[in-house]
């Protein structure tokens, strides 16, 4: 097991890159990895800003929780994978909206490609990402541009904010690797992993990362549990 405290600006131009333990069977051999992520100790309290701007789309104040802990200590929005690994891709099509003044979602698992990015609150935002091995954007999106499309075609766990309200603060995790993330009581699923040994990873910005091993078998669920402290 493998515990360590990731800086903001590391995170954010952090690959997801943990090599695959052993060779997996055939590509019909597959099997599910299930389990819950859960935070040791108190959770922090929400940070409260006080919004000085566009109040009548952002309100007037915002709590901001970078820990977001549910009942019975499960941690939510905490990124597990299984890198290296062939199988499912994340489906569908990649959309990241800003309402309410908030990149919703704050976190969004999306596979290497297009990314669609929406305005609904009729105000400027401005996006930027703290990206590395992607190249990194930073645009203004006037209030009329509803949308508009950017690429991120490599693997990468991406940082993003927004410019012109300082709390608003997201990631993209770009991945082709089985990926999921935790739920508000820190459980989780991935299905259609290639039977055999893997390193399974859980990743939080602020927490860190844990990893580990875990043997996959044809047609059966193996259970992992994960424990992330500040």
């Amino acid at each position: 097991m493998h515990r360590s405290r990731i800086p903001a600006t590391v995170v954010g131009g952090l690959a997801v890159a943990v090599a695959l333990l052993g060779s997996s069977g055939p590509a019909e051999a597959q099997g599910t990895i299930a389990g819950e992520v859960k935070f040791s100790g108190t959770a922090p309290a929400p940070k409260v800003v006080k919004v000085n701007k566009d109040v009548e789309a952002c309100g007037q104040e915002k709590k901001i929780v970078e820990v977001a802990v549910g009942p019975g200590g499960g941690l939510a929005n905490a990124i597990v994978s299984v890198p290296g690994a062939k199988g499912a891709k994340p489906a569908g099509k990649a959309v990241l909206d800003q309402k309410g003044c908030e990149f919703r979602p704050p976190v969004l698992v999306m596979a290497p490609g297009d990314l669609e990015i929406l305005n609904s609150d009729g105000v400027l935002h401005n996006i930027h990402t703290f990206s590395t091995v992607n190249p990194a954007v930073n645009k203004a999106q006037p209030k009329f541009k509803k949308s508009m499309t950017e690429k991120f075609a490599k693997p990468e766990v991406i940082k993003v904010q927004c410019d012109a309200h300082s709390w608003m603060l997201g990631w993209l995790v770009v991945t082709e690797a089985p990926t999921a993330l935790t739920d508000d009581k820190g459980s989780f699923k991935l299905e259609n992993v290639p039977a055999g040994k893997h390193k399974v990873e859980v990743l939080h910005p602020i927490l860190g990362k844990q990893t580990k091993e875990v043997e996959v078998k044809a047609g059966q669920e193996t259970k992992v549990s994960f424990e992330l402290k500040k």
